[in-house]
């Protein structure tokens, strides 16, 4: 069954230590995170912005992301190292909540850990704005067909110690990349490229 609840986090780091961050984040917060519950679907350099981290998760439903992210945030892993993962970081606090439209993200298989080799996959993310919420119908007018669809989860935040952005209404596609942005009207785009152990790759 596909997860209810997805969240799109996008970090601000310090100049030179995103490198730094994927290391620790593919070794030590994959598996700690998915054995509370959650899924980590995916960890990607921002193309155009080197001092940016992108990586997406998702909950079966509400009530399960509050139990997992206390679970993680109590637990070993983030004990030990959240002082490394802390000091690359400028700004965690850039995060949409969503719901996935239709089917869920096409996972492959997570390479091992200590896994380097980086795929040579590259994904448009595109955040199209709205002045109320999208319905799932929005999917049917867009002019290519995404991987997945997800749009704006309204549920009020229950783990206020990680802030989501509120009050916004987003219709959020991501799409194999061709080699070429868009642009348009109230759309932000970016390309992603997958870290070595990134689910979605």
């Amino acid at each position: 069954m596909t997860d209810q609840v997805v969240e799109l986090r996008q970090y601000t780091l310090r100049p030179g230590t995103r490198d730094t961050l994927i290391e620790l984040f593919d070794r030590e917060f994959v598996e700690t995170q998915d054995a509370v519950g959650m899924r980590v679907i995916g960890q990607f350099r921002v193309e155009a912005a080197p001092d940016k981290f992108v990586w997406l998760r998702s909950f079966p439903d509400m009530e399960q992301r509050e139990r997992s992210l206390s679970a993680f945030y109590d637990g070993p892993a983030w004990v030990q190292h959240r002082a490394a993962a802390r000091e690359t970081m400028v700004d965690t606090d850039d995060v949409l909540l969503l719901r996935p439209v239709g089917d869920g993200f096409p996972l492959r298989d997570r390479p091992l850990p200590g896994s380097t080799a980086l795929p040579e996959s590259r994904f448009l993310l595109t955040v199209h704005y709205g002045d109320e919420p999208f319905t799932d119908a929005f999917a049917d007018s867009l002019e290519y067909e995404p991987l997945v669809c997800l749009r704006s989860e309204y549920a009020a935040n229950t783990f206020t110690a990680l802030p989501v952005r509120e009050g916004e209404h987003v219709f959020v596609t991501v799409e194999n990349f061709a080699g070429v942005l868009r642009g348009g009207a109230r759309t932000e785009e970016m390309v992603l490229r997958p870290t070595s152990r990134s689910g979605l790759r």
